[in-house]
This record gives structure tokens, C-alpha cells and sequence, in this order.
């Protein structure tokens, strides 16, 4: 027990007095200007002291309350009249130096000084004014963030957010006694520092110093919502403050598990998308090679007509449908439920087929289930990170930061990646292997595990198979070949490996630059190996972890939307589980597996695929193969596409129908760790718009399938009478935070799977020897650079949304990385046009000499509709999913007079 002004409190480990105190009586009862929720205890302001002693009535001292541990018989006065002279003097000589603006700054109302110096009962300024802050300049030069240093009150929060948060390291204090300052790198400006835009230092400074566009800490807001973020597959908790039907600006909470007061730029600040101009905001249905304004009935009248047409005429497997990781569980579930049930197919896919379904099925392979075995969380557990063809600084910023932070407090991390990526100087091992040969590497890594005998014995033993095979695979192994192969020194592999067997706790961590592989599935099951061969699985800290691409692809997946697989993962063509699907929604539903993507191209092409439905996806910007995507569409009889805006896959429609947006819908979003998470709608649906879950609905009932009115909380419980691992899950249980699942009953969720047992029982081992891709065997020769393609921190995917906010004034091309090597061999200077092409076609773009690759290495994005990258990729895929190579392709590059090139 300890005493807060004499009246006793338990005491936990790890308190602080300042916790202490908020814990019993709420935060703020010891004021405070330099102590932030997300932010080490750091002592600056000295507003928190208190007075304590070690007994009742006994001597005391003044101390700092946020950074002084708390010890069991203190005895702590919050209040006494020593201690509210001292914080009236101190809020005091703040003030002195500070503009006395209040009623005319964004922050009035919200500012902690003014709230502070309210508290400690500040009347008067004794002290004359000071000569410094009053003289800085304003910052307005960035597309998003703003300072105003004349208001800064030295707390040093914006720098320790920078640093403790986001790991970026720009701003720092500058000078000393009353000439110390923020700078921003340098002391240059936002714009030209190194800052990324994730808010963090606004978020963390208690008056307006250091703010952002949107003025994000005002209080002219009327309603503030919590809501999930639709980018990234990190799943950032955000806070939207909205007046009316209008968006004014977006913070982190601090409560949230996910990102708890931290989120990208996307997240915080790429939100104007949603009343742009370019929204759609009426039906449009193609009329003489048109597309024409119509209302809702008369596109559903169109829609209904014809999709009766052809399924009497061809029946329904000439009807395909694919659905979105951008959309909630309930409306993925819904998609499905209408292609299976009004059809009778399998013809459901989503865009997990072209990122991250070899994961899916290489960890349902070796472990029983394709998700996520750890928690995020888990990051404070591990003693070594292991990060595989995953650039999550840029594709999950959250997540990325948390890496970073753990690598920069010496946790060891191994980065894999055939890019000098920005988390490489923090690693201590970084193998950069020539792209396509993840096998080949890893074998080697798994081999000297076993040379070193690093092996859990017991693990393999008691809970694994096929030990045996996979272990004579390594010892079969050509180290000189697979050095050749992958280009990776041996040694460095060597230390790699022993680095990731001998710590305690592993953890790892995979991205697109696994899975978009002709090999991804073999690379997910060989990351697995090395996980169960050392035990690092069913316990925190360890695991393998995928980073999923876009905000809900597990739960896409999770929801059936896949041709294989009905909601739940159960296989469709299983005589029990199809039994179940069709009592359970008492239609026939097709036993046969249906058509994945890039089949479903196929059989436009041929004639079998008469009609497809799109909801939410431009697959003609971010497909592999761009013309060849381009010619299935276009052999398509009916073609509809629910949408935000006019994508280059909407141009090809027969009805386009306008989507409302996540801002203007509910529902729920899975994210990377199985993590389902409640999203609200934060203003209505832009005037034209209805949200995807209730256009499908509408079509159903338009269509003879009978449906109830939709709500999220409605088809939430008929998702839990039919998704096992979602049986106890209820809108109301998932309260703010989510639930992991399997999800048991009361929504209890779980944190860490395979604890006990695998899934399928054993965890299986598989070993497969390195193939070279086919697409190098065909075409090296003519064309001798491989090209590997990725995103952008700044944008998401096709860029639909992110193009549309001041993201765009950031990044607002796509360009192409190559080494100074390869560009001095074909007379290409930094900044040049270049035309880049492939065996199926050609793009321009503009060059960035950079070393981040090696030489015989390009790197590019693939945001924008001006330059479609995906002209040049290919057409193979992954032999198990048929997920795209991205990441592989074989190309060359000349110098270009100018970005325009033929089409």
C-alpha cells in the first residue's frame, strides 16, 4: 500500500507515482506538461512534483512524480501548499515566453498549458518576456504538417514521439538555456527534413507548436467516432472528428492495443478522398458503347436482366464474382453468399489470390491454420526479429516502427530482402539475395541450423512429422550451387541463421516478397520449417507472421471469399462441409471448385465466363499482365463494378455503381493478427452512394434470394452460426479494442495459436529443392534485368484513394530505382525518362540512380494509372494459388527523350 494525500491505494509493479496517482484518481490530478501517454517518463517541466515521505508525518522531498518509482509505505502529497507554489512558479515562467493569443489559436479549449495553468491557479505573470520563442518563424512549407515554434514550450514531446514512436529521429532540441529550440533535421524546414508525416509530434505536443493542416487538436468538432483504418493490414484504431457530415481531422487513440496513439500518414491524413469531386455519385450503365447516368432501380432492373439472361442461357458457372480486402467482413461475406447461393459456383475469388494466398495455404500445409501465430504485442517478448521480403517501415508503418524500435534497442534483426530497405541500418544481419531465390537462401539458413545443432530435438519430436525427409533435403543440399544461386556470401547466411536458432524467442515476420513468387508457397512452408525445427512457435515472442498487404485480407478470406474454400476455410468440395453450406443456407450450392483470377481471365477469354461482378477492385491497374487483364474484360458480355471512383477496371463496365466509402459505412475489418475490430460509420454515405454490403443485399432480393434489411451486427451473428472461429463473436463483444480469433464464447478471444497442438495435429515439414523461375529461363537472355515491384509508405495499392489528398504533393509518380552500374552501361543519368520493357509490353519512367538494389536489380511502384507497371509483369504464378510474380521480372531499360511512349 502507499498513502496519496493519507488516503491508501495497492501499489503495482512497475508504478510510477504519476501512474499511481491516475490510476486512483484519474489523469490530470497531478498535472503534467511534459508526460504523454505514448511516451517514456521523462522529468522535464517538473509540474508533476509532489511531496514525499517514507512515513506518516515524517521528513519529505520534492520529486518529479512521472519518472519516480513507487515504492510499497510512501506516502505522497499531490497538493501541499510547498508544492502548488512551486507549479504556479514553474507554469509561470512557461508563460512568460509565451504568446498570449489563447483565444484566437486552433488549440483554445484544448491546449495543456492553458488547462495546466487553469489547475495550478495561475492569475498573474511576474516575469518579463522572454527574447527567443517569440521570434520564430512559421512553418507552412509541408503538404500536411505546420509549426509555430513561438508557442513551443520546450517539453521536448514532439522530439521523444519522433524518437520513441516512430523512430524517425528528425527533430531534436537545438541550443542551450533560453536559445534552445526544435529544429527539424538540420534546422531545415518540414518539407525539407526527413519527416514521414505519421503526426505523431502533433499528437504528442500540448499546445499548438507543432500541429498539422487540419488542426487536428481543435475542439470546433461536434462528434468525434472511433473507426478502423482501410489502408494497411496493421488495423490502426483512428479517432475521426467530424461537424455535420464533414471530416475535420483524424487522431490515434491512446487506449488502442493496435497502435496506441501512432498511425502512418495514410491513416491520419489521407482522408479527403472521401468528398472529392471525383467520387461517384450516380449508377451508370453503358448504353452504345456509353456509360450513362441511371438510377439505383433502373441499374438494378439492367443488372438483374441480364445476369437471369445468361445464367439460363449458360448457366452459373458462367457467372464469376470478386470481392475486396477493401470492404468489411460482413460485405466479403455477403459477396460470397451471393455468387454461391443465387448462382450455384464457386466462382468467388478476392484479392488475396495476388498477394498473400500461398500464405494462407503454406501455413495450412504445415501448421492447419493459413493466419497469423502471434500478436504483435509479441514484438516486447522476442530476442530476435526475422524479416522476410517485407518492407513494413513503408507497407505497415506501425508495425514497422515497433521493429525498428525493438532493433534499435538491440534486439537482433535479420533482414532478407533483395533491396537495402530503410530498416537495414538497424539490422545486424541484412542478406540481400538476387529476387526469386527465397528457397534457395533459406535452405541453406535452415541447413546450417542443423550443422550447428541448434535443432529443437524435443519440439520436432513431440509435436511435429516428416522431420526425417525434410532433414535428409538439407543434408542433400550443393552449398557452392545455392551460393551461386542466391548471391548471398555463405558465411553471412551462417551467421544469419545461428543468430535466429540461438536466441530464445524468434519471431518472423513475411511480406508480398515471399508469397508474389512462382515459389511463394514453397518459401511460406520453408519459413515454417525453420519456425518449427527450432520451437519457436505456441508461446510469445516467436511464430510466423504475415504481414498482410491491405487492411482486410484475412478477413476476406476468412469470410470465404476464395474458390476453394466457403466461409470458414471449409473445403467446398467435401462431402460433409458442402452438406453443411447447403443446410445451412437451404439452397444447392456447387460441389466443384471454382475459378481463381487469373482462370477466371482465361475463361473470358475462351467464351465460358460470361459475366463478373467486381466489388471494390481495379484489376486492370493492379493485375500482373495488364493487356492481358485488359482483353479478358473486355470479352466479358456484362461486367459490373461497385467503385469510389472511375478506375481503369470501371472503364471496361457494363453498370458501374457507386460505393460508399469505410468512413461512411460499419462493419468489421480483420487484420494481420487475426484481429477483428468493430468499424463505424463516421458520416453519412455521400448523397447517390449505399455502402457494397447493402447494394449486394438489394440485388439478392432483386434476384429472388430473400434477404433481411443489412446491418453489420445482422449478418455479424450469421457469419458466427457458420464461421467456426468466429462462434462467439457479437458487435457488442467486440467492444473498442477487437477480438482475436478463434473467437470462444462471451468474445473471448486468443492471442497465440498452435500453444499445445497444431491445427492439423502435427506441424508437417516440407523441404523443396530450388527451381528457377520460369520466367528467367525464358527471357534473361534478351532481357537481363529483373525488375521487382512494390509500394510506397505515401500510397496504397492502386492509389485510388491516396492520389486523391495531398499524399500525391508528397509522391506523385512512379520511378525507377537502379544502381549507378547499370545506369552508367546505358548512358542514363539521375533524373532521366527511361523506357522500361518486357516480353508483354512497355512503360516510361522517370530514373533514380540509388544503391538501395544491386546492379542487374530495378525497383519500381505501381501507384499510378498514368504509368500501369503491371504492363510489364507476367503471367506466372504460383504453382499452388496461382498468386502473380510480381517480384520477378525480367526487363531491360534505355534511355527515353521523353515520358511518352507508345501504348
Amino acid at each position: 500500500m502507499a498513502w496519496l494525500d493519507g488516503i491508501p491505494h495497492p501499489v503495482l509493479p512497475g508504478d510510477t507515482i504519476l501512474k499511481f496517482a491516475d490510476r486512483h484518481r484519474g489523469r490530470g490530478h497531478i498535472p503534467t506538461l511534459c508526460d504523454a501517454p505514448q511516451l517514456e517518463p521523462y522529468g522535464a517541466c517538473r509540474v508533476c512534483s509532489v511531496e514525499v515521505a517514507l512515513q506518516a508525518g515524517g521528513p519529505t522531498r520534492v520529486v518529479a512524480s512521472c519518472h519516480t518509482p513507487l515504492a510499497p509505505g510512501m506516502h505522497i502529497l499531490s497538493e501541499s501548499p510547498k508544492i502548488r507554489r512551486l507549479r504556479r512558479n514553474i507554469v509561470e515562467l512557461v508563460l512568460s515566453d509565451h504568446p498570449p493569443d489563447c483565444l484566437t489559436c486552433e488549440v483554445n479549449g484544448n491546449c495543456e498549458l492553458q488547462t495546466v495553468a487553469g489547475k495550478v491557479g495561475v492569475r498573474r505573470i511576474r516575469y518579463t518576456g522572454g527574447r527567443n520563442h517569440l521570434s520564430q518563424p512559421k512553418d507552412r512549407s509541408h503538404p500536411y504538417m505546420t509549426s509555430e515554434l513561438a508557442k513551443c514550450i520546450n517539453c521536448a514531446r514532439c522530439v521523444r514521439a519522433c524518437d520513441e514512436v516512430q523512430g524517425q529521429l528528425v527533430l531534436s532540441m537545438h541550443g542551450r538555456g533560453f536559445d534552445s529550440r526544435i529544429i527539424k533535421g538540420l534546422d531545415t524546414s518540414f518539407l525539407d527534413s526527413s519527416c514521414v508525416s505519421c503526426g505523431a509530434c502533433s499528437q504528442a505536443c500540448p499546445t499548438s507548436a507543432i500541429s498539422d493542416i487540419f488542426a487536428s487538436k481543435s475542439i470546433e468538432a461536434t462528434n468525434k467516432t472511433r473507426t478502423v483504418c482501410t489502408y494497411c493490414g496493421v488495423g490502426c484504431n483512428l479517432n475521426v472528428a467530424t461537424k455535420g457530415s464533414e471530416i475535420l481531422s483524424i487522431q490515434a487513440p491512446a487506449d488502442s492495443l493496435v497502435n496506441h496513439s501512432h498511425t502512418c500518414l495514410k491513416g491520419r491524413y489521407a482522408f479527403r478522398f472521401v468528398n472529392h469531386p471525383d467520387r461517384l455519385r450516380t449508377p451508370l450503365i453503358r448504353r452504345n458503347g456509353r456509360l450513362e447516368e441511371a438510377t439505383w432501380e433502373q441499374a438494378y432492373d439492367h443488372i438483374a436482366g441480364n445476369l437471369e439472361r445468361i445464367r439460363r442461357q449458360h448457366g452459373g458457372d458462367a457467372v464469376a464474382g470478386i470481392s475486396s480486402a477493401r470492404c468489411t467482413n460482413e460485405e466479403n461475406y455477403l459477396m460470397q453468399k451471393f455468387i454461391r447461393t443465387v448462382f450455384g459456383t464457386n466462382n468467388i475469388d478476392a484479392c488475396a489470390r495476388v498477394c498473400h494466398s500461398p500464405t494462407a495455404y503454406g501455413m495450412q500445409q504445415a501448421f492447419g491454420t493459413g493466419a497469423a501465430t502471434n500478436s504483435i504485442v509479441d514484438l516486447q517478448f522476442t530476442n530476435c526479429i526475422l524479416v522476410i521480403g517485407a518492407n513494413p517501415t513503408e507497407g505497415h508503418p506501425v508495425t514497422g516502427s515497433k521493429i525498428k524500435q525493438r532493433a534499435m534497442k538491440g534486439v537482433p534483426l535479420i533482414v532478407i530482402d533483395p533491396r537495402r530497405i530503410e530498416i537495414v541500418p538497424y539490422a545486424r544481419h541484412h542478406l540481400q539475395l538476387r529476387p526469386g531465390t527465397n528457397v534457395a537462401l533459406l535452405n541453406m539458413f535452415a541447413y546450417y541450423i542443423l550443422e550447428a545443432g541448434l535443432v529443437d530435438e524435443t519440439f520436432i519430436r513431440q509435436r511435429c512429422e516428416n522431420w526425417e525427409a525434410f532433414e535428409a533435403g538439407l543434408r542433400s543440399l550443393d552449398l557452392d550451387a545455392l551460393e551461386r544461386i542466391h548471391g548471398v556470401e555463405r558465411e553471412k547466411v551462417r551467421a544469419a541463421a545461428i543468430e535466429y536458432a540461438s536466441a530464445e524467442n524468434a519471431m518472423a515476420f513475411h511480406g508480398l516478397g515471399v508469397t508474389e513468387h512462382s515459389h511463394g508457397s514453397k518459401t511460406v512452408m520453408t519459413i515454417a520449417d525453420i519456425a518449427m525445427m527450432t520451437g519457436n512457435i505456441g508461446r510469445p515472442g516467436v511464430g510466423v507472421n504475415p504481414l498482410r498487404g491491405q487492411n482486410n485480407v484475412q478477413g476476406a478470406a476468412d469470410m470465404g471469399c476464395q474458390p476453394h474454400q466457403g466461409a470458414g476455410y471449409l473445403p467446398v468440395n467435401d462431402p460433409a462441409c458442402h452438406h453443411q453450406y447447403e443446410e445451412f443456407y437451404g439452397v444447392h450450392i456447387s460441389d466443384r471448385v471454382g475459378w481463381k483470377i487469373p482462370q477466371m481471365y482465361d475463361a473470358a477469354l475462351d467464351g465460358r465466363l460470361k459475366a463478373l461482378w467486381v466489388m471494390g477492385e481495379d484489376l486492370v491497374q493492379t493485375d500482373p499482365n495488364t493487356e492481358h487483364v485488359k482483353k479478358a474484360l473486355g470479352a466479358l458480355e456484362f461486367l459490373v463494378v461497385q467503385e469510389l471512383f472511375m478506375t481503369p477496371t470501371a472503364e471496361y463496365a457494363s453498370v458501374v455503381l457507386p460505393a460508399s466509402s469505410f468512413f461512411e459505412k460499419s462493419g468489421t475489418f480483420t487484420n494481420g493478427e487475426r484481429r477483428v475490430q468493430r468499424v463505424n460509420a463516421v458520416v453519412p454515405p455521400l448523397p447517390g452512394t449505399r455502402p457494397d454490403g447493402q447494394i449486394i443485399v438489394e440485388i439478392m432480393n432483386r434476384m429472388g434470394a430473400a434477404q433481411p434489411d443489412y446491418t453489420p451486427e445482422g449478418v455479424l451473428a450469421e457469419i458466427a452460426r457458420i464461421v467456426p472461429f468466429f462462434k462467439g463473436a457479437t458487435w457488442e463483444g467486440l467492444t473498442d479494442q477487437g477480438t482475436q480469433w478463434p473467437i470462444q464464447e462471451g468474445c473471448v478471444g486468443t492471442e497465440i495459436l498452435h500453444t499445445e497442438t497444431f491445427k492439423r495435429g502435427r506441424g508437417k515439414f516440407h523441404f523443396f529443392p530450388f527451381q528457377e523461375t520460369r520466367e528467367i529461363e525464358r527471357h534473361s537472355a534478351e532481357f537481363p534485368l529483373i525488375l521487382t515491384t512494390g509500394r510506397l509508405l505515401e500510397h496504397y495499392n492502386a492509389g485510388t484513394m491516396t492520389r486523391r489528398t495531398n499524399n500525391a504533393l508528397i509522391v506523385g509518380r512512379d520511378e525507377l530505382a537502379i544502381h549507378p552500374t547499370d545506369a552508367a552501361g546505358r548512358a542514363i543519368a539521375d533524373g532521366d525518362w527511361v523506357r522500361v520493357f518486357s516480353p508483354r509490353g512497355e512503360v516510361g519512367l522517370q530514373a533514380r540512380l540509388s544503391t538501395e538494389v544491386k546492379p542487374g536489380v530495378i525497383y519500381c511502384t505501381f501507384h499510378f494509372p498514368d504509368h500501369l507497371v503491371n504492363v510489364l509483369t507476367s503471367s506466372e504464378s504460383d504453382e499452388n494459388t496461382l498468386c502473380p510474380e510480381y517480384k520477378v521480372v525480367a526487363v531491360e531499360v534505355e534511355r527515353a527523350t521523353s515520358p511518352a511512349l507508345p501504348r
